[in-house]
């Protein structure tokens, strides 16, 4: 059996990560699934949530992902998001600000579309703000 599976996590702005992984947990909008090496083809979008990146049998990094899409193949993992935050980057200030901004752009909202992008960004802050403890 593999020991590794390839993990590339890419967000519009650039490649943030691409290698060699025992497991990875994605958020997918029907629950949170684990990836290991030979695991069954799968597609599936993303909710907001933690990537966590395993090596070692421990956790080695974890970014928030706003949304997005996993391809799953036998031997690769492949992570397109919307956004991606490193969790040493996420704080209680960084969480309250992205919480005020949400719902600033909830209260501009004119159009069902600009609704729909401040409904998507509220859902994220709040995720973050029940995520607290865990975030450090």
């Amino acid at each position: 059996m593999a020991d590794t599976l390839k993990l590339e996590l890419v967000s519009p702005e650039r490649l943030l990560l691409s290698e060699q992984v025992e497991m990875v947990l994605v958020p997918g909008t029907e629950g949170v699934f684990g990836v290991l090496p030979l695991h069954a083809p799968t597609l599936s979008t993303l909710k907001p949530g933690f990537v966590d990146v395993y090596q070692g049998n421990a956790v080695k990094e974890r970014f928030f992902v706003t949304g997005g899409f996993a391809e799953v193949t036998p031997t690769s993992c492949t992570v397109l998001v919307d956004e991606a935050i490193p969790q040493s980057n996420l704080t209680a200030a960084y969480t309250a600000e992205r919480m005020a901004k949400a719902k600033a752009l909830l209260d501009q909202a004119t159009g069902e579309e600009d609704r729909k992008k401040a409904l998507a960004a509220l859902d994220a802050a709040e995720f973050l703000a029940q995520a607290g403890p865990e975030l450090h």
